[in-house]
């Protein structure tokens, strides 16, 4: 829009102000490289007529969300070590019976069903592992969340236990 052009009126949704709000100030943080203090985030709040309020809830909300997301992360790592660990014992178990199988006959044969055999779970378990969406995630997210709470609130008690019995 040149400085000639009439001016329209502009409007926006919610979401289109979020988002290009969310731009200029990625823009503006990569040009200066710097980070903003809570102190400059008040007064960008108080810009837009977001109360200290509304504000401070929004902060509580967004560190609610970063921990469930730290959570997810944790529990994504989690599963792709399980499964490692299973790929490392399927293929030394049938690595092992491939050389047997090999060295007595002097062929392949009989292995390759038990290969065969074991690599269906293998592949469910691929499956399983990578699927990062759907109520069967959920749940095992669930599962994960609420063992890892309980092995956390076990060890605070133990350590509390044991710091009272030394002294």
């Amino acid at each position: 829009m040149t400085a000639f052009e009439p001016q329209s009126i502009r409007s926006y949704s919610q979401e289109d102000v979020q988002q290009i709000l969310h731009l200029a100030i990625a823009r503006q943080a990569d040009e200066k490289d710097t980070e903003f203090s809570y102190q400059q985030i008040l007064e960008i709040a108080a810009e837009l007529e977001i109360s200290p309020e509304s504000l401070k809830l929004a902060e509580r909300d967004w560190v609610v969300q970063q921990g469930q997301v730290q959570q997810r992360k944790a529990f994504d790592t989690y599963r792709i070590r399980r499964f490692q660990k299973r790929l490392g014992n399927y293929v030394i178990f049938n690595g092992f019976l491939l050389l047997v199988d090999l060295i007595a006959g002097g062929g392949i044969s009989w292995s390759l069903y038990i290969l065969l055999f074991c690599g269906l779970p293998l592949g469910l378990d691929v499956w399983n592992t990578f699927q990062i969406k759907g109520e069967e995630y959920e749940m095992a997210f669930q599962k994960w969340n609420r063992n890892h709470q309980i092995k956390k609130t076990i060890s605070t008690v133990l350590n509390k236990w044991f710091k009272a019995l030394q002294t």
